[in-house]
């Protein structure tokens, strides 16, 4: 489990999946650890660079210097997202990682693509099952001769806090394993972490979102138990009466923790979603035309030209399409070419570079991760290209894009011409706000550093 230092706290992380891939964080809930996220990591890792994060004086990483904050949180995932990528990241959350997340999509936009949140804490309020059962030994356990009491008495009421606990965290007829129910109860019951899990009950409670997400820009899918008994139901109409881009979905048969009570639903939800495949199946590994452009249709509603059009006008956008494979390394296109045609990256990177000048080598600008996109502006002014593109590490799949058959959309079909156009606008300017953003992080930086 690797160990970065992030703002001055030591952190440990779960990495999995193509380094080269989009950065996809998550962020486990109150009283929990990365453990929480891994059933979705086997899914999410076949397109994403995974990095799932103990929280500061949570699983193995060390407490916060300083009262535990959501806000603190906030900041140190920011600065981690900034650390690990040039890009936006995916943002997946469970309960008060799902708080978390919304925080940071609110504080910093230009960080956060795209929210998956799992019974998210939005008002901070917990059940009352929780409030009445469970936080009282939670506020005993903050102070140091207490918490020992209550460890020492822990396996006398080992027990007792099972049946208090199940009823609060899972459906009557969940499928959970019971390897994973005793993983969570014993993160729940990690000895030293009292501290951290009282101060992190007040700081939900003290960061009530009720109100602020008319403000979200960015999108989100919201899986919510139908009988969670952890993070009420309750603020779930919070989520649908204010945040205009979510997809709220309710399930059945789980309560708090649905990627474990109901995997199955889950993952179909977060693949359809994310644009991720069921079965690792490369889309060049059929012949079948129609299963090709069906597969690229699915994947391009994850992607900087689908977002927000529908399967029809994905399916008919994709028809318009053509596949290349490149092997690593390979010349995709040399700089100053004439060029027309919208590169989408299917898998694996492509890398754009400057040319060398007479006193300069070659440098490498960018890296084009899956489901974005590079040549917009080539599409659009039949211009030379201003740097050279190469095939990443790993090779690269590419749905190419000509203009004369965008054109020919735009004529035939004007709403799904102004929806890729609209996409397209939108992505330079999310580029932009994200250049911008940095340029004054770097300054800001800088201005301390000279202080």
């Amino acid at each position: 489990m690797p160990t970065m230092i992030v703002n001055g706290t030591r952190i440990h992380t779960r990495e999995e999946g193509p380094r080269t891939g989009q950065l996809c964080l998550l962020i486990h809930g109150w009283s929990s650890s990365s453990y929480a996220m891994s059933s979705l990591l086997p899914l999410l890792s076949r397109r994403f660079r995974c990095v799932a994060v103990d929280l500061p004086g949570y699983g193995n990483s060390e407490r916060l210097h300083g009262r535990t904050t959501i806000a603190r949180y906030v900041e140190l995932m920011g600065r981690l997202v900034r650390d690990l990528s040039d890009s936006p990241a995916v943002v997946v959350g469970h309960s008060m990682g799902g708080m978390i997340g919304i925080s940071l999509a609110l504080r910093y936009p230009q960080l956060v693509d795209r929210l998956v949140l799992l019974g998210p804490t939005i008002s901070g309020k917990l059940s009352a099952w929780i409030n009445y059962a469970i936080s009282p030994i939670t506020m005993l356990e903050r102070h140091a001769i207490a918490s020992q009491v209550v460890a020492g008495l822990e396996p006398f009421m080992l027990k007792v806090t099972d049946r208090l606990m199940r009823p609060a965290s899972f459906a009557e007829r969940s499928a959970i394993s019971q390897t994973d129910y005793e993983h969570l109860r014993a993160d729940a019951r990690r000895p030293g972490q009292g501290r951290v899990r009282a101060e992190c009950y007040w700081a939900m409670r003290e960061n009530d979102l009720r109100g602020r997400l008319t403000q979200l820009e960015t999108p989100g899918l919201v899986i919510w138990g139908a009988e969670d008994n952890t993070v009420p139901l309750r603020d779930a109409g919070i989520v649908a009466d204010e945040w205009r881009g979510v997809d709220l979905r309710i399930v059945p048969k789980a309560g708090h923790w649905p990627q474990f009570e109901t995997p199955v639903f889950t993952q179909r939800a977060l693949a359809s979603y994310l644009a991720l495949p069921l079965v690792s199946t490369r889309l060049e590994d059929s012949s079948n035309p129609d299963e090709i452009t069906a597969r690229a249709a699915a994947f391009l509603g994850h992607s900087d030209i689908g977002s927000g059009l529908s399967l029809a006008q994905r399916t008919r956008l994709a028809a318009q399409c053509r596949i290349r494979m490149y092997a690593p390394g390979d010349l995709i296109g040399p700089a100053n070419e004439e060029c027309t045609d919208l590169y989408i990256v299917q898998s694996g990177s492509v890398e754009i570079w400057a040319e060398p000048g007479l006193d300069s080598p070659a440098r490498q600008l960018t890296t084009v991760l899956p489901g974005q996109v590079t040549g917009e502006m080539a599409l659009l002014d039949g211009g030379r290209r201003s740097a050279g593109l190469m095939a990443g590490p790993e090779g690269a799949s590419i749905l190419v894009l000509r203009r004369d058959r965008l054109r020919a959309l735009v004529e035939d079909d004007p709403a799904l011409g102004n929806g890729v156009i609209w996409n397209l606008a939108s992505t330079l300017a999310l580029r932009l706000r994200l250049s911008n953003f940095q340029l004054q992080i770097l300054a800001d930086e800088l201005r301390e550093a000279q202080v």
